[in-house]
């Protein structure tokens, strides 16, 4: 275990459970673009250049299946035995990852109301800056993008804006 980088590392002692898939994708997620890989799990893979085709195309192709192979070997190595020898023989990363998405991301799901709960019921302390309040309602909103909510940045700030006008016509204090 030595040789692993300290990115790697957070792969093995987060292995994927039955109950934390949230996270546990979160941290592949950093591991993959760290390492330059996580590309595969979007792009589609190359099609097999012909004999004739030039040297770049054959690169290409070869780059995408390398870090394919390298990508399931993080995801292999970061999951339970069981889920491991269920998709030991699955050829895409891609395709790995939507079979744990079809198991585990109704969790995602279930994250995403509950931290949407959270900001919406995040009440700013009467002792709180706003500043404080502001980037409280920002890590939340953080949460949510991580958990694969797509919510433009215009409509967070909107968001933000409306709970703290909320908060000062609930407190009849002014804002500073």
């Amino acid at each position: 275990m030595a040789s692993f980088s300290p990115l790697v590392t957070i792969l093995y002692q987060n292995k994927l459970t039955e109950s934390n898939y949230v996270d546990w994708k979160r941290n592949l997620d950093i591991v993959l673009t760290a390492k330059e890989h996580k590309y595969v799990l979007t792009k589609p893979c190359p099609s097999f250049p012909s004999l004739d085709a030039p040297l770049e195309e054959k690169q290409r192709y070869d780059h995408w299946q390398k870090s394919n192979e390298m990508v399931k070997c993080y995801i292999l190595a970061s999951i339970s035995n069981v889920l491991q020898h269920q998709m030991q023989d699955v050829k895409l990363a891609s395709d790995i990852m939507l079979s744990l998405k079809e198991m585990f991301g109704e969790q995602g799901r279930s994250a995403r109301q509950e931290t949407m709960r959270q900001i919406y019921n995040t009440k700013m302390a009467e002792s709180s800056s706003v500043r404080e309040h502001c980037l409280t309602m920002i890590s939340n909103l953080n949460t949510l993008e991580v958990l694969g909510a797509d919510i433009d940045g215009e409509s967070q700030v909107d968001m933000i804006f409306q709970l703290l006008l909320n908060h000062s016509r609930n407190s009849n204090s002014i804002i500073t």
